[in-house]
């Protein structure tokens, strides 16, 4: 084996491996791996593609491109993922904060206003923590407690509640959801998010493989019609839910008008929605009748 390999060689070996794959940046994701690999800034990579890269960094970046067509996340390579311009510890254990989820934070600081408000944050299905965190960090008087089935899940919730410097604003319990509430916990909450699994079951082998191989399925699937979680949450969130208090439910592509009528039949207020970057109804939101 040589003891080094140019830049402009690894990412053409980097680049047809991700492209076989189906990657769909594969000289994007070439570039970014071995930048990482090589701890090379792009601007070196594009205008030095002649020089060379140590023979260890240069297998360091091989098993990278090797995992990655397997078409495991490129957030799970690196460990994290952006969410609301802040980075969040990720594994195979929560689902990967997506940009659209964003919509449920504009959607909750529209409504709410005043950010210095103290409010009390409820998160049923925590996972990495990217909805309570952000929202935490936001509303600075706020407190929050996440509740997730996972105690991995929790675990890395707990990391990124300390990486955020947020610990000592926040509890974390494990369990299904209401069940898992402590009596010290039960006091009313003015807010209660969630970004449930919604997705039908029979939907779920045609995600893309980074979320059937890499994301937890317990975070995906909704059941048969996809809204087994929003016919729990209907139960539970109503008592739950202090006078006047507000919801912010994530939703899945065309599910509005079950899920407002399953809110609604619960008892609660429409009070609004929100649309993703694609221009789809994400977020709808609800108020204590």
């Amino acid at each position: 084996m040589t003891a080094t390999v140019r830049i402009a060689d690894l990412l053409s070996e980097g680049m047809k491996a991700l492209r076989a794959a189906g990657v769909e940046a594969p000289a994007g994701e070439a570039r970014l791996l071995l930048g990482v690999a090589a701890q090379l800034p792009p601007a070196i990579m594009i205008g030095f593609p002649e020089r060379s890269v140590p023979a260890e960094a240069a297998e360091a970046y091989r098993a990278l491109i090797a995992r990655r067509a397997d078409r495991e996340p490129v957030s799970h390579l690196l460990g994290r993922r952006e969410f609301w311009s802040r980075p969040f510890i990720v594994s195979r254990d929560v689902l990967d904060p997506r940009p659209d989820s964003e919509a449920l934070i504009d959607a909750v600081l529209a409504e709410i206003g005043d950010r210095q408000v103290p409010l009390r944050i409820l998160d049923l299905g925590v996972g990495s923590g990217c909805l309570l965190l952000t929202l935490l960090s936001e509303l600075p008087q706020a407190r929050g407690v996440g509740v997730d089935l996972s105690p991995p899940a929790l675990a890395i919730a707990e990391r990124n509640a300390a990486q955020l410097r947020l610990a000592d604003r926040l509890v974390l319990r494990q369990g299904n959801w209401d069940e898992a509430l402590l009596p010290e916990d039960r006091h009313p909450f003015d807010l209660i998010v969630s970004n449930p699994p919604y997705i039908p079951t029979a939907d779920m082998l045609a995600l893309v493989p980074e979320i059937v191989r890499y994301e937890p399925h317990l975070a995906l699937d909704g059941g048969p019609d996809g809204l087994a979680a929003y016919r729990r949450l209907a139960l539970i969130l109503p008592p739950l839910l202090a006078p006047g208090g507000l919801v912010a439910l994530e939703i899945g592509l065309g599910q509005g008008e079950s899920v407002r009528a399953l809110m609604v039949g619960a008892g609660l207020l429409p009070s609004g929605s929100a649309f993703d970057l694609g221009n789809r109804e994400r977020c709808l939101l609800f108020r204590h009748s």
